[in-house]
Formats: structure tokens, sequence, C-alpha cells
């Protein structure tokens, strides 16, 4: 599989971006101890009390920014695996994936730093872009060969 360079690429992206979201999950994890702010009860008593079975802002900011790579990445994996299938060009193959996996970076920094609006916004929109692009491809190999 691997002699078959967009599948080859696709693998290296998608590899980069299910890191980033196990780092995200550590990240939250992380939050969640500094602020003592646990959603089980067993974890609050175990970390000084049930008072610390609560919301916290910045967990939450954390669990929103990885519900939303959540929605967004799987399905990236879904259409870049089947659009690996379709023998696209591998320079343009290689720049949908590098556009998504920057713009999927660049919308986490942007959620866990708080950056000015709307850059969080623009890289969610500019990661669409190859997702689009992969689907309508996908959509139309399928119709003609049908």
């Amino acid at each position: 599989m691997m002699e078959n360079e967009v599948f080859a690429s696709f693998t290296f992206y998608s590899t980069i971006l299910i890191i980033k979201m196990y780092v995200l999950a550590i990240i939250t994890g992380q939050v969640r101890l500094r602020k003592k702010a646990f959603a089980n009860p067993e974890d609050a008593l175990r970390n000084g009390g049930l008072q610390y079975c609560r919301e916290d802002p910045d967990v939450e900011r954390c669990r929103r920014a990885h519900r939303n790579d959540m929605e967004n990445i799987f399905p990236f994996l879904f259409l870049g695996a089947i659009y690996s299938l379709l023998d696209p060009n591998p320079i343009v193959a290689r720049i949908h994936f590098l556009i998504f996996c920057v713009g999927r970076i660049v919308h986490t920094v942007a959620y866990l730093l708080r950056l000015k609006a709307p850059t969080r916004s623009v890289a969610y929109s500019v990661a669409q872009l190859p997702c689009f692009s992969m689907a309508l491809q996908i959509l139309f190999a399928v119709i003609t060969h049908w």
C-alpha cells in the first residue's frame, strides 16, 4: 500500500491529525487536573472532594476543540481514504491533505489560545475546502462509473 504515493501521503497527514487529537485529549486532562474540575464524582473524590465535580470554562474550551476535531477529522479520514483510491494526481492530493491538516492545527491553536476572530473561523473554513473537493470528486467518480 505504501507504494501508492497518494495513500502514503494520506497516511502521513492522517497520522499527524490523530496524534494532534491525542495531544488535545492530554491537554484537556491536564487542564482538568490543574483547575480541579472533574466530570465524574469518583475522580473528584480522588482529587479533593465532591466540590470538584464541576464544569470549568477552560476545560470546556478544550472539550469543544476536541469535539470539533472529531466532527471534522473523522469525515476527512473517510473521504481521504476513498479519494486515495481514485488515483488522483499525487501533488494535488498532497495539497488537499496538507491544507486540511494545517487548517485543523491552526484551528486548534486558535481555539486553545483564544486568538482574535476570525482566525478560528477562517482556519475551519479553509480546512473544509479540500474535504468538499474530495467529496465532489468521489461523487463524480461514482456517478460516471455507475
